[in-house]
């Protein structure tokens, strides 16, 4: 077996903005209400996602090692995890940076992290994204430090909060798309969703996760987007368009909120938890 990332290298900076233009066409492709987000003045946390794409491109070719790249037969989103360490604010510089995380097995695969350091004009830390892809047939050595934990609390179960649901329209993909640059042809051509192994086109995981944030909101966080301070995921199954998707929100305690989604009959998102201000 070989690395499946390397350690101990930064790459960038990757300069950016979120605008208040962004702001609202980020909501209006996720179908985000809220007043704050819609009338661009409150930055929504998974916006935070159209900060690293350029980012993510450049650091899985200096990171991920060639060799190790060729000998998977694809590979697939499995987790992403955002943490915010003071409100986002709307049209400030900010500057991202991209490191190896850690490798590891998953049976036959290997799961793959990334972190991503969004900092602001005096280099402070402004957030923390870990991005975890799952690199299909092949192997690698343990390295570095697994994702931070998200797990779904059992307990949590007891504690239903309500649900939330949303019209993936066959729209969505394209809207999600010309916001954030990622095109992938899987959301939009059949033929490219079938050697993805589905038979239908499916939406952005990214942009599942921003349907989770707007329920997070909406049952448990007043209203209020700047309340969500971590919110994190696993793919489990991708969200078909012109399917529903419902998101099922937890009372996780001390101020933790676990949820999960599901669309077309499958588990689209699991191990869902945020963390509220």
């Amino acid at each position: 077996m070989v690395d499946g990332v390397v350690l101990g290298r930064r790459v960038g900076p990757f300069e950016g903005r979120i605008d208040r233009d962004l702001v609202e066409r980020y909501a209006a492709a996720t179908g985000d209400s809220t007043p704050s987000v819609r009338s661009g003045r409150t930055v929504p946390i998974t916006a935070l996602v159209t900060q690293i794409w350029e980012a993510q491109t450049d650091g899985r070719e200096a990171l991920v090692p060639a060799d190790f790249q060729r000998a998977a037969t694809g590979g697939v989103h499995g987790e992403h995890d955002i943490v915010l360490h003071r409100r986002l604010v709307v049209g400030e510089p900010l500057h991202t940076y991209v490191e190896g995380h850690g490798a590891r097995a998953a049976g036959r695969n290997s799961a793959v992290t990334l972190r991503y350091v969004t900092v602001d004009s005096r280099e402070e830390v402004v957030a923390e994204q870990w991005w975890t892809t799952i690199y299909l047939g092949t192997t690698c050595d343990p390295v570095g430090a697994s994702a931070p934990d998200h797990g779904f609390p059992d307990a949590a179960r007891e504690s239903p909060i309500g649900t939330v649901s949303f019209d993936a329209d066959e729209s969505m993909a394209h809207r999600y798309a010309a916001v954030t640059g990622d095109w992938s042809a899987h959301h939009f051509e059949l033929e490219a969703a079938r050697r993805s192994g589905f038979d239908r086109v499916f939406l952005h995981g990214l942009c599942t996760m921003g349907l989770c944030a707007q329920a997070v909101v909406a049952l448990a966080g007043a209203g209020e987007p700047d309340r969500v301070g971590r919110l994190a995921v696993r793919f489990a199954s991708p969200t078909f368009l012109g399917e529903r998707v419902d998101v099922h929100v937890f009372d996780a305690g001390q101020g933790v909120v676990a949820f999960e989604a599901e669309c077309a009959g499958a588990r689209v998102i699991t191990h869902g938890r945020a963390e509220l201000r």
